[in-house]
This record gives structure tokens, C-alpha cells and sequence, in this order.
């Protein structure tokens, strides 16, 4: 986790942060860009929808320097899959 995550998990109150951290064990995501746009798309949904992650265009590989020059630039997108 980078400096600034750690900081704003220790800015979470203790209940948010367990709820979280449980969430997080029924969820899925997959992070890349799609061909055509300089975005950075992080897919994320509920376990129980994995197979719908399959029906969405592919995401391609992405690099941790490229992903950081993206969210630095702010071309990020979030999608909830359903």
C-alpha cells in the first residue's frame, strides 16, 4: 500500500475499515485499459457476478507506472458490475 493509503486507512474509523476488509472477501476486480482510450478502468463487482466480467470488453495489461501516471493525470473509471 503507497504512503497516502496507508494514511487514509488510519483516517477510517476502526468500525468502516472491518467492514471493508469483510466486504473486500466477496468482491472481484480487474484493473486495465481498453483498446482505443488512455483510461484506466477498474472493474469491480460482487463475486456471485463473475461470469459477467467475461461479457465486458477485455481489459489490457497495464503496467504499475502507466496505472500510477493515469490516476496521477486523473483518467480514471470506476465500473460496478452487476
Amino acid at each position: 500500500m503507497t504512503e497516502a493509503g496507508e494514511r487514509e486507512n488510519r483516517e477510517l474509523p476502526p468500525e468502516l475499515r472491518q467492514k471493508l476488509e469483510e466486504l473486500g472477501d466477496y468482491l472481484v476486480w480487474r484493473i486495465g485499459t481498453t483498446e482505443g482510450e488512455e483510461v484506466l478502468v477498474v472493474r469491480v463487482g460482487l463475486a456471485s457476478n463473475t461470469p459477467r466480467f467475461n461479457e465486458l470488453p477485455s481489459l489490457r495489461n497495464v503496467s504499475e507506472r502507466k496505472i500510477e501516471e493515469l490516476v496521477k493525470a486523473g483518467k480514471v473509471r470506476v465500473e460496478w458490475v452487476e
